[in-house]
């Protein structure tokens, strides 16, 4: 995978850092990522929570057939990354990514990433799904940052632990509850203690 040269991430860099700072006209700002500690819960209205339900609703809907890792492993997605945990924050598990859909397409029917937790049995359990684009991809065509369903995406700067591009991504626990919020980064509820490696 090549993701361009120094002068054309710089750029790139430059303009969601823009944009992040205000600079850029946008009508709205990702998410940071990369905090060290989840917000607190808020208390959503029953507009919010009636569209926080939809998004879970139409990802479970989508990844439903996930639930046999067999299915999306012969689907293109393959683990990466191990088992991502985040100490006292809860971990993300394990991410199965589809490299064919990195691009700067959203769809809710085609995540980019499936999300699974180790079990002690040697088995995995479908969590949820990640949605990423690369920024520099997205802020070619777009003034705003990527919204799934209206809900805003996250954004990680480089360098990253991922060894990734700056990206925006947007986790979905829709199989396994997150008591921070369905769109928050890091579960609480979810362990890499079983994780024997890859």
């Amino acid at each position: 995978m090549t993701f361009g040269t120094f002068t054309k991430r710089t750029r790139s860099s430059l303009a969601v850092g823009l944009a992040l700072l205000g600079l850029w006209p946008s009508r709205a700002m990702a998410q940071s990522g990369h905090l060290h500690a989840p917000a607190a819960p808020q208390k959503l209205t029953v507009a919010q929570q009636i569209q926080a339900q939809t998004v879970v609703d139409a990802v479970r809907s989508a990844t439903s057939r996930f639930k046999d890792v067999g299915v999306a492993t012969a689907e293109g997605y393959a683990l990466q990354f191990g088992c991502v945990s985040g100490s006292d924050l809860g971990a993300m598990g394990l991410h199965y990514v589809n490299g064919s859909l990195l691009d700067d397409v959203i769809d809710v029917a085609h995540p980019e990433i499936v999300l699974y937790e180790p079990l002690p049995d040697g088995q995995v359990q479908l969590t949820g799904a990640d949605y990423l684009v690369f920024a520099k991809d997205w802020n070619k065509k777009h003034k705003d940052p990527p919204q799934l369903m209206g809900q805003l995406f996250h954004y990680f700067e480089s360098p990253n632990r991922f060894g990734l591009p700056a990206f925006y991504t947007l986790h979905v626990w829709a199989w396994k509850d997150n008591p921070n919020g369905a769109f928050t980064n890091w579960n609480p509820a979810v362990s890499c203690e079983a994780f024997a490696g890859q």
